[in-house]
């Protein structure tokens, strides 16, 4: 079965940093690119990075560049998103998908994991 969980998010003062992370099961990441999207409370998707997987480079969304950092382990066939100096206009959930910046019907993605940044 294929899947991807995403987790790591929760509760953060502004300022402050969170790792999410973004496990496959039934696919190898590897794969594919990677991109991680994040849906703000009555706005659209967001693309906020994006992971090639032919040769290895990321980008970022301008609104998260410097402070947003993507990395993989493909033994544990899991990629996370270290986010630092958060702002409160980065509450959102935030997904990982076999997809970057926009997502189609044959794209895998996760549920999401709620990030909250508030004093």
């Amino acid at each position: 079965q294929v899947q991807l969980v995403e987790s790591g998010g929760g509760l953060v003062q502004p300022g402050g940093s969170l790792r999410l992370s973004c496990a496959a099961s039934g696919f190898t990441l590897d794969d594919y690119a990677i991109g991680w999207f994040r849906q703000a409370p009555g706005k659209g998707r967001e693309g906020v990075s994006c992971f090639s997987n032919r040769d290895g480079s990321t980008v970022y969304a301008d609104s998260v560049k410097g402070r947003f950092t993507f990395s993989r382990d493909n033994a544990k066939n899991t990629v996370y998103l270290r986010m630092d100096s958060l702002k409160p206009e980065a509450t959102a959930v935030y997904y990982c998908a076999t997809a970057c910046w926009e997502l189609g019907a044959g794209d895998y993605w996760g549920q999401g994991t709620q990030v909250t940044v508030s004093s």
